[in-house]
């Protein structure tokens, strides 16, 4: 998931947006930014680098395995 820090910066980068005419009410919209963003990350469903590197890692060992037992068999039937 995506780190508060990333999140607060860019909440705050959304709140910089805001017409000076906004005023006070800018802070409370950046917080309401950071609210609404963290709401909407968390419905997506979203895995960590290291989860994905994990994943892709784990997924390459078993093609390579499926690849030799393909290979393998291919003999086998040759043979027989």
């Amino acid at each position: 998931m995506i780190d508060v820090r990333t999140l607060e910066e860019l909440s705050q980068r959304l709140g910089a947006m805001l017409p000076a005419s906004v005023g006070e009410a800018r802070e409370d919209l950046t917080r309401n930014f950071r609210s609404a963003l963290q709401a909407g990350l968390s419905r997506l469903d979203l895995v960590t680098r290291e989860e994905f590197e994990v994943q892709r890692l784990v997924l390459r060992r078993t093609r390579e395995k499926l690849e030799a037992l393909e290979k393998r068999l291919a003999e086998l039937e040759s043979a027989g």
